[in-house]
């Protein structure tokens, strides 16, 4: 189980870290993934690969705890956690990297692309736990039922 989610992460993290900068290349986001760096005043003169490489060791880790966590989240389709928390997450990043205030007016500078990027990374993650924790569930139910004697 807990390779499953690993290789799930793993996929998810690559989608996720390419679909960034292609965002950022053809100016759909006007933001760096990558500009923690400067923001925190680390690994400014390192090189672009190591930067990319902390971006993506920190998104497998969030996806890798959302993953563990969805696993037992059965009575809510993962449709709407996908979307709930998918926004909820790309709204919380853009508004820590743009420091807006908290105006109506402030959704504008928001981006949609990068939204939809999330919430369909979020589906993708969400959808997978909860389909192999079925799968495990099942597999480890008896071939007959509980009350026969055998």
């Amino acid at each position: 189980m807990v390779y499953l989610g690993i290789i799930t992460s793993l996929f998810a993290t690559l989608l996720l870290t390419l679909t960034l900068k292609l965002l950022s290349l053809f100016h759909f986001i006007k933001w760096s993934p990558v500009g923690y760096t400067k923001r925190l005043d680390i690994l400014t003169e390192s090189h672009w690969t190591v930067q990319w490489l902390i971006l993506m060791v920190v998104i497998f880790c969030i996806i890798l705890i959302f993953y563990f966590i969805m696993q037992f989240v059965q009575m809510v389709p993962p449709f709407f956690t996908s979307l709930i928390i998918g926004a909820i997450f790309a709204l919380i990043c853009e508004w820590i990297i743009f420091d807006l205030p908290a105006e109506l007016s402030s959704f504008k500078k928001l981006s949609i692309p990068f939204m939809v990027t999330l919430i369909i990374t979020a589906r993708f993650v969400f959808e997978t736990a909860m389909f192999h924790y079925r799968a495990e569930n099942e597999r480890n139910k008896l071939p007959y039922k509980d009350t026969m004697i055998k």
